[in-house]
C-alpha cells in the first residue's frame, strides 16, 4: 500500500504500556487462537465474552523508548484518517455527517465501554463507546495463524471495524440486537458481518480512486484476509468439521464476495446484505 501521502488520524488513543488499572489479569488457559476462533464464532459481540480469560501482563518498553509496535500504529492511524476522509464523502453526498471512531491500540487488555477487552479477542468495535479496539499482535498473529500477511490483510480488518462503526451510526447493529437470541440471530449476525465487509470494499475503492494507495497485490492480500476469516474455515480448524447453522460471521466465500462487492460498485447501496436473497 501506498501510505506516505495519507492523512494521519488523530482520533487515536494510545494505551499500549497503560495497563488497565486494577484488573487483576493472570495465566489463562485456552490459547490466544482458540479464543479468537470462539469469539468470532459467537458473533463478535465483545459483550458476548469479554472479561472471561485471564492474560499475562505485557512487558513495558522504557519511558520515551520507541517501541517495536509504533510503525503498526502509525500503519492504522493513517488507515484510519483514509476511512475518516472516504465515509465522511459518503455521509455528506446523502446530507449527513459522519463522527468518527476513536482507535485505541492496547497491550493485552484494556477497560471498554462494552466490558475488558482481552488480546486474545482480537480486533473489535465497541458501539457503547464508539472505539476500535487492537492489541498490535493481532497484526502478526493474522500472518502467522490465520495465512494472511500483507499491508492491506491488516487495512482490511481495521475498515472491516470501521464498517462497524458505519453501522452503528445508520442503527443496523441496533436491528440485529434485537434479534439475537431469536430464531433469525444468527443469519442477521452474518448479514452485519458481511455487511461490514462490503464497507470496507467500498473504502478500498473510494481511497484508491482518490489517492491510489493500492499496489499490485493488495486487493489480493484482502480477499486472502476475507477467506481466512470464514466460519466454515474456523470451525473447520478448530472443530474439525462445519456447522452452518452456527455461522455468525459468513463463509469464507460469501467474505469474499461482499468484500468484492464492496470494492467493485464503490457505493454502500450496493452492501444491503439485509434484502439480499442470496449471501
Amino acid at each position: 500500500m501506498r501510505l506516505k501521502d495519507l492523512r494521519r488520524s488523530n482520533n487515536v488513543e494510545d494505551r499500549r504500556g497503560g495497563g488497565i488499572g486494577g484488573v487483576a489479569l493472570g495465566g489463562g488457559g485456552l490459547g490466544v487462537v482458540a479464543i479468537a476462533v470462539i469469539y468470532m464464532l459467537l458473533g463478535g459481540d465483545p459483550q458476548d465474552i469479554l472479561g472471561a480469560q485471564q492474560t499475562e501482563p505485557a512487558t513495558a518498553s522504557a519511558p520515551g523508548a520507541p517501541r517495536a509496535d509504533d510503525k503498526l500504529v502509525d500503519f492504522s492511524a493513517a488507515v484510519l484518517g483514509s476511512t475518516e476522509d472516504v465515509w465522511s464523502a459518503i455521509f455528506a453526498e446523502r446530507g449527513q455527517t459522519y463522527t468518527p471512531a476513536t482507535f485505541v491500540p492496547y497491550d493485552q487488555a484494556t477497560r471498554t465501554g462494552c466490558g475488558t477487552g482481552q488480546a486474545a479477542m482480537g480486533p473489535f468495535y465497541c458501539p457503547a463507546d464508539q472505539r476500535i479496539y487492537v492489541d498490535m499482535t493481532f497484526y502478526k498473529e493474522l500472518q502467522d495463524r490465520f495465512g494472511a500477511p500483507g499491508d492491506f490483510a491488516q487495512a482490511y480488518v481495521l475498515a472491516h471495524e470501521v464498517g462497524h462503526h458505519v453501522q452503528h451510526l445508520l442503527g443496523a447493529d441496533q436491528k440485529v440486537a434485537r434479534a439475537r437470541g431469536g430464531p433469525q440471530g444468527n443469519d442477521m449476525s452474518v448479514r452485519l458481518e458481511l455487511q461490514a465487509d462490503c464497507y470496507s470494499g467500498v473504502w478500498a475503492n473510494r481511497a484508491n480512486a482518490k489517492q491510489q494507495i493500492l499496489e499490485a497485490g493488495d486487493i489480493e492480500e484482502g480477499l486472502a484476509a476475507a477467506n481466512a476469516v470464514g466460519d466454515d474455515t474456523l470451525q473447520k480448524q478448530s472443530q474439525g468439521r462445519v456447522v452452518p447453522d452456527a455461522f455468525t460471521h459468513g463463509s469464507s466465500a460469501q467474505r469474499v464476495r461482499w468484500f468484492r462487492t464492496g470494492y467493485e460498485a464503490g457505493r454502500p447501496e450496493a452492501c444491503d446484505t439485509f434484502a439480499a436473497g442470496r449471501l
